[in-house]
């Protein structure tokens, strides 16, 4: 078992009226990063995006309405925004893919005023395109999924496809059908043929990437998350995904940390490669045909649960925030057998499992009893899981919570 060492927890607090930390849109993930500075006594600011859930949390110190990333003077908005708050020298954590693009591809005028957990563009493109990302794993012979170069309907007939597949933009840009669902399944090749034209439209400039499904659900599914400096892991943690929505392909709603040193050296390797710094979260899928450990995407960014890591003795945004403010750290690794639920996507998901006789009621009951975080629950701060639940009520009654 790996166990953490010299836990950033141990270092001294963050001096009072010192730097603090610019946290940008995302959901659940974003509450997560407050809470942990916060605790820590380093102020935060919230730039609300679709999400407002962090902007709840009593460790959000303020919290403004964000633009977007994809308005033309974002970046001068920033720049007003530091100058108006005085932020100069503070920590920004992009939670969404569009905000990643923004800071990295000006990274050097940014760099200038804030302090960033992301390196440049002509780094940080690796992982925010798919389709580089997956040319860099060929390069470094670690496995993915068979993909396909697909760019026109008439070239479905001349390839020897298996299916399912999935569709997915190569780089998440703009709001639509294809990048809100991130990926469409397809059985066979009518619906393919059904769908094709309308996801790369949607797909946007970075062009569609036609990959296989590989077979299993969330139970064959690992993350690995760190934060790197220089390409070398400072803090990293691997994790599995014990149930997810959708179950084939979601984001996770039940995760445990384990011990995989496979999984460990393939993602290490892949970062080493690039000399990647900052906060980064891959996901790999066990693939029960051949035995092998296949990539399927890297989120550069703050990512869902990354406050699991409070429970498995680690912490992920205060590590980035001492590492962005020049601090010196020890190598750390979280420990295997912590756990995290997003308790309300989470439910629906163990509710189907035990109507189909894979999860019994007190399984899922003991489940409570593991030394667990949550995604939005806090006894600490309480407020953004009382505005989240309803919330998820909500749109369980108004859409149907299916897949």
């Amino acid at each position: 078992m790996h166990t953490p060492v010299n836990s950033p927890q141990t270092a001294s607090p963050a001096r009072p009226g010192g730097p603090g930390a610019v946290v940008i849109g995302g959901d659940c993930g974003a509450v997560g990063v407050v809470r942990s500075l916060g605790r820590a006594g380093i102020p935060t600011v919230f730039l609300r995006g679709r999400n407002p859930l962090a902007a709840y949390s009593r460790y959000t110190t303020r919290h403004l309405s964000w633009p977007g990333a994809e308005h033309p003077g974002a970046v001068g908005w920033l720049k007003d925004l530091a100058r108006r708050q005085r932020l100069d020298g503070w920590t920004l954590f992009p939670s969404a893919d569009e905000e990643v693009r923004l800071i990295s591809q000006h990274h050097d005028e940014l760099s200038s005023i804030f302090r960033l957990c992301i390196p440049a563009w002509e780094t940080t493109r690796w992982f925010a395109n798919k389709a580089l990302t997956y040319q860099k794993a060929a390069e470094l012979h670690i496995d993915y999924p068979r993909t396909y170069e697909i760019w026109k309907a008439s070239d479905l007939a001349d390839e020897d496809l298996r299916f399912p597949l999935i569709l997915k933009p190569a780089v998440k840009a703009g709001d639509n059908a294809l990048t809100q669902s991130k990926v469409w399944r397809v059985a066979d090749r009518d619906a393919l043929a059904q769908v094709f034209d309308d996801a790369v439209s949607m797909a946007g400039s970075g062009g569609l990437i036609v990959q296989e499904l590989v077979p299993g659900d969330g139970s064959s599914q690992f993350s690995y998350a760190a934060v790197c400096q220089d390409g070398r892991p400072v803090l990293s943690m691997v994790a599995l995904r014990l149930r997810q929505h959708p179950a084939n392909f979601g984001t996770g709603t039940f995760v445990e940390t384990v011990d995989n040193e496979v999984i460990e050296t393939l993602a290490e390797r892949l970062l080493a490669s690039i000399g990647y710094s900052g906060m980064v979260e891959m996901e790999f899928k066990l693939d029960s045909r051949d035995g092998s450990y296949k990539l399927l995407d890297v989120n550069p960014r703050v990512w869902t649960w990354n406050s699991i890591g409070n429970i498995a003795g680690v912490d992920f945004p205060l590590t980035m925030w001492r590492l962005a403010q020049g601090e010196t750290l020890p190598r750390m690794r979280a420990r295997s057998g912590s756990y995290w639920m997003y308790l309300s996507r989470d439910f629906p998901e163990a509710c189907r499992e035990i109507f189909a006789g894979t999860l019994s009621p007190v399984q899922y009951l003991r489940s409570f009893f593991k030394p667990m975080a949550f995604a939005t629950f806090a006894m600490d701060d309480p407020k953004p899981w009382l505005v989240d639940f309803p919330m998820s009520l909500k749109r369980w009654f108004a859409k149907g919570y299916r897949q």
